[in-house]
């Protein structure tokens, strides 16, 4: 179906404003950041603002989601590329370091996890947009790329592991980089890595 012109703005609104979310959520902080600042920072006005999302909530979910289903389609792309298993892990293990380069993306999923601690209602959801996101077909299409034999259980544990390193690693590396440096972290996201795939094979 074709995308008339009218669409096509609204489209392009969105984006922008998701864009601008984005660094005023890393400037400010989640809690400190303002509607009317993240509408500025797009070079829109409230309206548009109000005309695409009802909150700042609403808008770092939608954040989260796009983050995610790019960063799927990516490693799909990258494990796509090869035909054996030793290769795709190699791929997954690479793509699973990188993700530390991005530490914006990182630290503010993890600010927005401690609001949500704070706010019942918002942990339900943030629980039930991850529960989604993992379910995606996107996440199916990348499970079947890399068919681990393990039970779904500790599948899942094993998964949370590798998001908890990643984050606590990326967190005491922006906090006291004298502490751990780039190097040593991404180092150690390699042998967590390494530990956890050689457990599920």
């Amino acid at each position: 179906m074709a995308v008339n012109k009218h669409q096509q703005k609204s489209e392009v609104t969105r984006r922008k404003l998701l864009e601008a979310a984005l660094q005023v959520f890393a400037r400010d902080g989640f809690e400190a950041a303002r509607i009317e600042d993240i509408a500025a920072e797009s070079g829109h006005t409230r309206g548009a603002f109000y005309a695409n999302f009802d909150t700042k909530e609403d808008v770092f979910f939608a954040l989260l989601e796009k983050q995610a289903n790019e960063r799927l389609a990516d490693l799909q792309r990258r494990l796509e590329k090869h035909n054996g298993m030793p290769e795709r892990l190699r791929t997954l293990r690479a793509f699973y370091i990188e993700r530390a380069k991005d530490s914006r993306s990182v630290l503010l999923t993890l600010e927005f996890k401690l609001f949500a601690l704070r706010h019942p209602k918002m942990r339900a959801r943030l629980a039930a947009v991850h529960r989604r996101l993992r379910a995606s077909l996107s996440q199916e299409a990348v499970v079947k790329l890399l068919p681990l034999h393990h039970n779904e259980r500790d599948k899942e544990v094993d998964k949370v592991l590798l998001e908890v390193a990643l984050a606590g690693l990326v967190l005491e590396h922006a906090y006291d980089p004298k502490r751990i440096s780039g190097k040593q972290a991404v180092d150690t996201l390699g042998r967590v890595f390494d530990l956890v795939i050689a457990k599920q094979r």
